[in-house]
């Protein structure tokens, strides 16, 4: 299909911003590693080729305080994506069945 993102395309992509979040901090990578527990050469690694252990980005992101962005990924597609969308829903109740 056309205009889709390979999953390297994305995961560039993502190091990119990554990288653009840690220069607004004004940290630099070796700052930024030892701060996630990382080993320097792992997270230049990440940068350079987008590839990175989950947990291991999870861990950049949260000290990056974007952890919470990265609850968005794969939500169902009904689920709640603010607290906006959670207000306009209508609350629902089950129905009770009867005891035997």
């Amino acid at each position: 299909m056309l205009g889709l993102k390979t999953e390297l395309e994305v995961a560039r992509e993502l190091a990119a911003r990554v990288r653009a979040l840690r220069l607004e901090f004004g940290w630099s990578q070796g700052e930024l590693a030892r701060r996630a527990g990382l080993r320097l050469s792992t997270y230049r690694l990440f940068e350079q080729t987008g590839q990175i252990a989950l947990v291991r980005l999870l861990r950049v992101l949260s000290i990056m305080d974007r952890l919470n962005d990265f609850e968005q990924v794969c939500l169902p597609s009904d689920a709640p994506r603010s607290l906006a969308d959670l207000h306009m829903r209508k609350r629902q109740r089950g129905r009770r069945t009867p005891h035997a």
